[in-house]
């Protein structure tokens, strides 16, 4: 029965988001854009630039870490070095996209039915408040995470296209796959988690915007900090990021639920 509630309000949210077609197209293109936009940087530096131009730069220390736990690495070129090294990036990169997409739409997904007082028939229901903030969490995470999981493969695509077929034996790390399977899943739900936070307390979108905005710049700072080689994300590191975040996950419900205040939403909204 809590499942079956669940799903009536993620059903509920995909039917409102999905009948506006710039929301619509939002969570399709904007997923779309930021990988095409790595896969531009990539191809611009490395073609510009030039391999001994940016191995005399901050990222060799990066790249010499990265050889370091793949020693096979050895064996190519310099430019096929950077190409590996910048391509193993994207999983992180990638944390980008449900980030941005909780950050515009979870943030709406309470202010906006505040306002409109559509909120109140819901509040109405038998649903629970966890159910009803999981649910609304679940409807953006969901779509976020497959068009992540889309992204990934065309990224590949693009790492044939750039590199070479034989570069994804790099790519396709243990790292890789605990990134897009387990990490990517749980930010995910940590970013819309924290976007209906940032809704149920704001008085209006703008403000539940600024207050969202928290989850993205981590990411940006995780990306920084493995460019120039102060962090190796290993499968160990990224395992133990996971069950981190996990537990964030479950906590930052349990905070949801506290703030959520939903006798105060029905009288102070009306």
């Amino acid at each position: 029965m809590t499942w079956k509630r669940i799903q009536n309000v993620i059903l509920k949210e995909w039917e409102t988001t999905f009948r506006n077609a710039n929301s619509a197209l939002f969570v399709t293109l904007l997923p779309l854009l930021i990988t095409g936009q790595a896969l531009l940087y990539i191809y611009l530096l490395l073609r510009f630039a030039g391999a001994d131009a940016l191995m005399n730069t901050i990222l060799q220390a990066g790249v010499a870490k990265l050889e370091g736990m793949m020693p096979a690495l050895a064996g190519l070129a310099v430019i096929e070095k950077l190409q590996v090294f910048f391509f193993l990036q994207f999983p992180v990169y990638l944390l980008l996209v449900p980030a941005m997409i909780a950050n515009s739409f979870a943030t709406f997904s309470i202010v906006e039915e505040k306002q409109t007082h559509t909120l109140e028939p819901l509040l109405a229901t038998p649903v629970r408040t966890w159910e009803l903030l999981l649910g609304k969490a679940l409807a953006g995470a969901i779509p976020a995470v497959v068009m992540s999981w889309l992204c990934a493969g065309l990224f590949l695509l693009g790492v044939a296209w750039i590199g070479s077929a034989r570069l994804l034996t790099f790519v396709l790390t243990p790292s890789w796959f605990v990134s897009l399977l387990l990490l990517v899943p749980l930010v995910t739900l940590l970013s819309f988690l924290l976007g209906v936070i940032a809704s149920s307390r704001a008085r209006d979108a703008k403000s539940a915007q600024n207050l969202a905005i928290v989850i993205v710049l981590p990411i940006l700072g995780l990306v920084v900090v493995q460019l120039v080689g102060l962090v190796a994300l290993t499968p160990l590191v990224l395992l133990l990021a996971a069950v981190v975040i996990g537990a964030l996950d479950a906590v930052t419900l349990r905070g949801a639920v506290a703030l959520f205040q939903r006798e105060s939403i029905l009288v102070n909204w009306k």
